[in-house]
């Protein structure tokens, strides 16, 4: 059963904008910079030029089905069965997504902050955070993001301002010395982390309907993380260099640590933890809330809110084990993470368009 969402078109940017920085504004860095090293930020720029063009797709296909969810229109395009598996292959992705998050945030917790706390605790503690923004619903999700966002607007400044001083531009020169494959293979992976998984907002139809301003707040969230995550990207090479930046895990984190002003302003690392811990909640909510929402609409559920208990559960237990350890999660987000993001965010909308143009030409014609 379909549930009226009333969430404003701003709202709706802001989410965009939160989770488009997500993890991305901790660890996209040190990807890019071993990829293209001092050059690194170039790929960031094509990354969000790219993703604008996603973007463009994404906004194509909500347009054609203004009033369903991607689960409700999926069917509608390719028939029933066909419709319902590739719905929960997207269930299935949205909810790898949100695991591999609340990973993120205990092995972040673990290494850099509370080495002596158990994971599962800080992981129980994210998940059941989650669970209740899911439960309460998307409108309170999306009035809270509006609260936080001038928060997250001062932190990501003071994060940039600070350490000017500290930069060297010798740090990104030689400029445009990379190869085109490293520079492309770059971009792919800002895409994938960044733009990609943006697909789980067709999970949203805002006050009911896409219309015009819904897709210019796509288009506008987007942007606005994609210049945040160019400004960091950009600060971690003058600071740290493209080696250290590279071989860091947190590379913005490190950034963090190193500036500030002695005797005024002093551990900005924790103004980098709460700025990643908010825009990554939010994309964590948004994960969760896509797959229950989802898996609600397969089942012609009335309420969503049932299954998000024993979904919070299954979370749980899943994001302990989706990483056996960093090594794996490394090769993960190379290796399986691009190509299993592309197929939902590139293939997956892609292909229901041309199959809704074909049908929709098919059915003038007669």
């Amino acid at each position: 059963m379909h549930q009226k969402v009333i969430i404003s078109s701003s709202q709706f940017a802001i989410l965009v904008l939160l989770n488009t920085i997500g993890t991305t504004i901790l660890i996209v860095p040190a990807g890019l910079a071993s990829e293209a090293k001092q050059d690194a930020w170039i790929p960031a720029i094509l990354g969000v030029g790219l993703g604008l063009v996603v973007i463009s797709l994404y906004n194509s296909l909500g347009g054609m089905f203004p009033q369903m969810t991607l689960v409700e229109y999926c069917e509608k395009i390719l028939g029933k069965w066909m419709g319902i598996t590739v719905s929960i292959g997207f269930i299935f992705f949205s909810f790898i997504g949100a695991t591999t998050l609340i990973w993120l945030i205990g092995n972040f917790l673990v290494t850099q902050i509370m080495p002596e706390s158990p994971v599962i605790t800080i992981h129980a503690f994210f998940v059941l955070i989650v669970i209740m923004g899911v439960r309460l619903g998307l409108e309170p999700i999306a009035r809270s993001a509006e609260i936080f966002l001038p928060w997250v607007g001062i932190f990501f400044l003071l994060l940039v301002l600070l350490p000017i001083s500290d930069s060297n531009l010798e740090n990104i020169q030689p400029m445009f010395d990379s190869e085109v494959k490293p520079i492309l293979r770059g971009a792919l992976s800002f895409l994938s982390v960044a733009t990609l998984p943006l697909i789980i907002f067709h999970m949203i139809v805002p006050n009911g309907q896409r219309s015009k301003d819904t897709n210019k707040a796509f288009y506008l969230g987007s942007l606005i993380g994609g210049v945040v995550l160019i400004s960091i990207t950009l600060l971690t090479l003058l600071v740290l260099g493209p080696g250290l930046t590279a071989r860091n895990l947190y590379p913005s984190f490190a950034l963090a640590k190193k500036v500030g002003i002695k005797g005024v302003v002093e551990r900005i690392e924790v103004i980098m933890a709460i700025l990643w811990f908010i825009t990554i909640y939010y994309k964590t909510s948004i994960y969760c809330y896509a797959s229950i929402k989802g898996l609600a609409q397969l089942l012609s559920l009335k309420d969503y809110r049932i299954l998000s208990l024993p979904f919070g559960m299954i979370l749980l237990a899943v994001s302990l084990i989706v990483y056996p350890d960093v090594v794996y999660e490394a090769e993960w987000d190379v290796k399986t993470w691009i190509p299993f993001t592309a197929t939902f965010g590139i293939i997956l909308p892609a292909f229901l368009y041309l199959v809704a143009v074909i049908k929709k030409r098919k059915k003038a014609k007669n």
